[in-house]
């Protein structure tokens, strides 16, 4: 609205700040929703694609995001796939890793003190577990209260809370799936990891949390993609089962060889 003659207007945010307030949203968007189009910024955000595509290019020449070939589910339509934009380290950098260091210097000092090799090895392992224990007994009693569709939507909002910006959806079961379990079942993404540096050198965090996802969902779970080694967003597929939340996992073995994966990109 235009002032009158002899009115004063109050002072607002200039240019400068808005655009540097739109563009930390582009950004927190990617981090909250995991690798997004330009089109799907564009809607969460409600404002132009082509205003998104200049903050995307801002945020590319800074090294915050970097553009890659969207993963489609199912068969590919016609035409170039779209691209789609992720936050490169440095960008993960600026959420909450201002003590990645101290977590990887600390478990490098665990791991000597144990006398290094499989013995430092298995030292680490141990505080990682001891680490989720306490966020273990957070989440069993959300989860127990929740009915068997509902549980990793529920776990997915408890580790939002806890700053790992995690959805659950429904998925098809990925290549060699477990025989004779539901064709289908729920991805938890997580499109943050506070610790991911960390993770990258030490994936026992990763092994200790896939560990945890499956006592509490009551089954094997299998980790698909993680961050700490490059990929935009740790997924972990749930198969579809009946047992109760906190009740030991059906197939152990299956258990423990989705865990010792849980750190790496699969084969």
């Amino acid at each position: 609205m235009t002032a009158r003659s002899g009115e004063t207007r109050a002072p607002g945010p200039s240019t400068s700040d808005e655009h540097h307030g739109t563009r930390d949203r582009v950004a927190r968007s990617i981090l909250d929703h995991g690798p997004s189009t330009a089109a799907e910024l564009a809607r969460r955000l409600e404002i132009t694609q082509a205003a998104v595509r200049r903050h995307l290019d801002a945020l590319v020449a800074e090294g915050i995001v970097e553009a890659r070939e969207k993963r489609v589910h199912g068969a590919r339509g016609r035409g170039r796939p779209a691209r789609a934009f992720a936050l490169t380290d440095r960008g993960r950098g600026a959420f909450d890793q201002a003590y990645d260091q101290l977590a990887v210097d600390a478990m490098r000092w665990i791991a000597q003190a144990a006398g290094g090799g499989e013995k430092g090895r298995a030292a680490v392992a141990d505080f990682a577990r001891a680490r989720v224990a306490a966020q273990t007994e957070r989440y069993r009693a959300e989860l127990e209260r929740a009915a068997p569709e509902d549980r990793a939507r529920v776990l997915a909002e408890a580790l939002s809370r806890d700053g790992y910006a995690a959805t659950a959806r429904s998925a098809p079961a990925p290549a060699g799936n477990v025989p004779g379990r539901s064709p289908g079942g729920e991805q938890l993404c997580q499109h943050h990891c506070p610790v991911a540096h960390a993770a990258e050198q030490f994936p026992q965090l990763c092994e200790a949390e896939t560990e945890v996802f499956s006592r509490l969902l009551g089954t094997h779970v299998q980790r698909l993609a993680t961050i700490a080694h490059g990929d935009g967003v740790c997924t972990t597929f749930i198969p579809q089962v009946a047992t109760p939340p906190g009740a030991a996992p059906t197939t152990s073995k299956t258990t423990a060889a989705s865990a010792s994966t849980a750190g790496r990109n699969p084969a």
